[in-house]
């Protein structure tokens, strides 16, 4: 039964209206925008009263009897008679019962109230929703988590231009109402995210409330039936410091709580880790990777670890060891000597390949010297804390900024590598594991292949049933591989480039929604999920927890922090007047 709603007019009879859509044409004074949702009913004999719902794609105003443009002005004087027009396009979301009529032209159509607005948008039959944001009409958005957690589907895909779409911002209050909402219920505390942050240090404070959050804020957060505040456990690794003899970590702005991360050579030997630094999207095409898995098969096995730090010797052909590595670049030079050594070369693999390929092979073993020297070590003290895990903290935070590119591309597919092969281990899709990665596409692109963009389809295709949730960011999704974005139940778009937006992979977007995506403010989604025909425009509130160091207060656990006091790790950084927000 309709639930009061307000009348706003009625179905056209100039348009032809369908099933899946039809023209509203407005009575005068009323007003409707975009996104708003609208209702109509019709009596169909033996079946009942079936109620027509749908969200607003299309607003158009016109002169009613105007022939030319320049009839414009004659009416406006008042010399020509005419009418003002306006009328509203409505796509069809939901017929309850499923009986698939059109509504009849002069039915009443109304601005849908909060009973009709539910079942218009599904959220009545959603048992677990999460809220995304507030749409057009302040009224909040929902997710059925039923597509993030695998019970139908999993993985969310989010696009748009960088620097504007709040790609970031989006997927941590994504998370944020993913724990807080209630929707896990008991899960919600052993539920885990792992973020690589790739961008400068806006990531390291999500545990410190943001002293920018205004009463506006507060008051949607509460709307969403959220709490404002910082993410409540929280830990951050960070590479270490180059040429720091005790291995603390790069960071400038979070002082506190941060441990380094490396893996030692003790390490890169006996886990093969060797083919993640050819991770480059040509490299699975060259001639040399047969060469990378004999070297890492002989590390593996004549690897022998000679100090507490992880420094390594290889045993030589004639049994005996080799000089101590202390650091990758004593590996590498030991790797080099064994191929450009004749008699040492069949013992590498090097003998199945032309000189031609073992150079090539050299080369770019040399050169990952300067980008993983940091992080492959065998000369620091021995430490517990150094090695990556997600069973500390309900958040891990993982910055990768100071890192080249090409050590990004190593840490990211080792440590996926290492939580996938640990959920597969359990066994089990609970406790669930939410991955967020930024720059999708430079891990996973399109065309080429590598051992980073396996796991990513291994995460896309199988991490469903492993309780592994990929929410991959992306300036442009066209160039991401097809088969991660195909199994993405969620897609989410902010402010686009035209020429992308125009592109296949956005096909989920109606015409009108694509037009405004190029237009769109920070802090404006688009939400597209599998029971809702309708991607629905959505805002989220500003961040409550610290996006930099000039808005960070109180941690979740602590007082907020005065700047300047000998306890505030941010003292003598920039005001908050030349650190703008993110929208």
């Amino acid at each position: 039964m309709a639930d009061g709603g307000e009348v706003i007019g009625r179905v056209l009879g100039t348009q032809s209206a369908t099933p899946l859509s039809f023209w509203v044409g407005l009575e005068p004074g009323k007003v409707v925008q975009l996104d708003e949702v609208v209702v109509a009913w019709r009596e169909v004999p033996g079946r009942g009263r079936v109620m027509i719902a749908g969200v607003v794609t299309n607003v158009e105003a016109r002169h009613e009897g105007a022939s030319y443009d320049s009839d414009v002005f004659l009416i406006s004087e008042g010399i020509l008679p005419a009418a003002v027009v306006e009328s509203a396009e409505v796509s069809v979301t939901r017929v309850e019962p499923e009986i698939y009529v059109p509504p009849l032209p002069g039915t009443v159509a109304e601005r849908a109230g909060a009973g009709d607005r539910e079942r218009a948008l599904y959220f009545d039959v959603m048992e677990r929703r999460i809220p995304v944001g507030l749409g057009r009409d302040g009224e909040p958005v929902h997710v059925n988590l039923e597509f993030l957690d695998g019970t139908r589907g999993a993985h969310v895909s989010i696009s748009g231009v960088s620097g504007v779409a709040t790609k970031t911002s989006f997927a941590t209050f994504l998370l944020y109402s993913i724990f807080n909402s209630g929707a896990l219920g008991a899960e919600s505390a052993n539920t885990k995210a792992l973020i690589f942050s790739v961008k400068g240090e806006d990531l390291l404070f999500l545990d410190h409330a943001n002293n920018r959050v205004d009463e506006t804020a507060r008051a949607a957060y509460r709307r969403l039936g959220l709490t404002p505040g910082p993410f409540g456990s929280v830990q951050v690794f960070a590479p270490p410091r180059p040429g720091d003899p005790n291995g603390v970590p790069h960071v400038s702005a979070r002082t506190r709580d941060v441990g380094p991360f490396y893996w030692t050579l003790a390490e890169f030997c006996a886990e093969e880790l060797l083919g993640y630094v050819f991770a480059d999207n040509e490299d699975e095409r060259a001639q040399y990777t047969l060469l990378i898995g004999q070297v890492a098969a002989r590390l593996r096995r004549d690897a022998e670890q000679a100090s507490d730090g992880g420094a390594v010797r290889v045993r030589n052909p004639d049994g005996g060891p080799s000089e101590v590595c202390r650091t990758y670049s004593d590996l590498v030079d030991l790797i080099s000597d064994g191929l450009t050594d004749d008699a040492e070369r069949a013992q590498w693999g090097g003998n199945l390949m032309g000189l031609g390929t073992v150079n090539a092979f050299l080369r770019r073993l040399r050169s990952s010297v300067r980008p993983l020297s940091s992080i492959v070590r065998g000369d620091l003290p021995p430490r517990r804390d150094r090695s990556i895990s997600t069973s500390d903290a309900q958040v891990t935070i993982v910055d990768l900024h100071n890192l080249p590119e090409r050590a990004q591309r190593f840490v990211v597919g080792v440590v996926l590598r290492g939580e996938f092969a640990r959920k597969e281990g359990t066994g089990s899709a609970r406790p669930l594991l939410f991955v967020v990665l930024d720059e999708l596409n430079k891990y996973a692109p399109r065309e080429g292949g590598s051992p980073i963009k396996q796991i990513l389809l291994d995460i896309a295709e199988r991490g469903r049933s492993l309780g592994v949730i990929l929410i991959g960011a992306q300036q442009t999704a066209s160039e991401v591989e097809r088969r991660i974005v195909a199994n993405c139940a969620v897609r989410v778009a902010g402010r686009l480039d035209a020429a992308e937006a125009g592109r296949a992979e956005y096909g989920w977007l109606p015409p009108a929604a694509r037009a405004r995506a190029t237009i769109a403010k920070p802090g404006t989604m688009f939400v597209g999920q599998p029971e809702i025909p309708v991607p629905l425009a959505v805002e989220f509130p500003f961040p409550a927890w610290a996006t930099r160091p000039s808005e960070a207060g109180g941690t979740s656990g602590g007082p907020a922090l005065s700047p300047g006091s000998p306890s505030d790790p941010f003292s003598g950084l920039e005001e908050a007047d030349e650190d703008p927000p993110p929208f």
